[in-house]
């Protein structure tokens, strides 16, 4: 079989949902998990494929991850799906990760919409092209009902640049007269960000074994847990995400405490 129809099979098969899963305790289960989708052309190059190959067959681990997440009964799952620094990349390979964008959103809305998913997007939205910013308008739109996971696509997305544009609001906020400088407050700068609603995430996840941030998040991960697998994101399933899970639950958070431990979240 031809690799791309390979890949294309394997982003339609089900997610088996009862594989791999480990004892978790759902009273200590994160409410929000970030998730930086790490290692796709590493997997192409390894099967001496074209990029746009490992970012295809990403779509399965996507599929899995978000109907586990919603399985668990998660509140967030955000995905790092296409950052500002992702621009720059050959214009082919920027137009063909906008057709998967378009493609995977097509195919999968009915899915999540079965599992009561909502969708929410982070980022200069603004820069997507016609096409694709409609397909996720009408996505979110189409779910804005369910009451279940709330998947947040970060998408042309940046932390520095999220944090310049509340900056900007918070400026234009004070020059119009509607919020004082003195009073400006970490409640007030997080209203100004691209969804102040979306708590902060209690565990980030980084596939392929990169031990750094990305500029991801940058605010917002303050006190996450973090871990990072060396397994890469093409390869990822929801046997992995239990795994992180069952991981995060042995940690103990303080929050620049001395004494605080793991208390029920949920």
């Amino acid at each position: 079989m031809p690799a791309e129809a390979t890949v294309a099979a394997m982003t339609r098969k089900k997610p088996n949902r009862t594989s791999g899963k480990l004892a978790l305790d759902h009273d200590l289960l994160p409410r929000h998990v970030a998730i930086i989708m790490d290692g796709n052309g590493r997997w192409a190059r390894k099967r001496r494929l074209p990029r746009i190959a490992g970012h295809a067959a990403a779509r399965a681990s996507v599929r899995d991850v978000v109907a586990a997440s919603a399985d668990l009964g998660l509140s967030e799952l955000t995905l790092y799906t296409f950052s500002m620094q992702n621009w720059t990349r050959p214009r082919s390979e920027v137009a063909g990760l906008m057709h998967l964008l378009d493609q995977t959103l097509r195919e999968q809305v009915d899915e999540m919409d079965e599992d009561d998913i909502r969708l929410n997007a982070i980022g200069r939205l603004d820069r997507l092209p016609k096409y694709a910013r409609s397909r996720l308008d009408a996505t979110i739109e189409r779910l804005s009902g369910n009451k279940g996971l709330r998947l947040n696509l970060a998408i042309s997305y940046g932390g520095r640049a999220e944090i310049l544009d509340a900056a900007r609001g918070i400026a234009e906020a004070a020059r119009r007269g509607d919020v004082r400088p003195r009073d400006i407050n970490e409640d007030i700068f997080r209203s100004f960000l691209y969804s102040p609603d979306v708590p902060d995430p209690d565990l980030l996840i980084r596939t392929s074994g990169e031990q750094r941030i990305s500029n991801f998040l940058l605010w917002q991960i303050a006190y996450s847990e973090i871990y990072v697998t060396k397994v890469l994101w093409p390869d990822f399933r929801r046997r992995h995400l239990y795994e992180a899970l069952a991981d995060y639950q042995r940690r103990e958070r303080r929050f620049g405490g001395v004494g605080a431990t793991q208390s029920k979240r949920r």
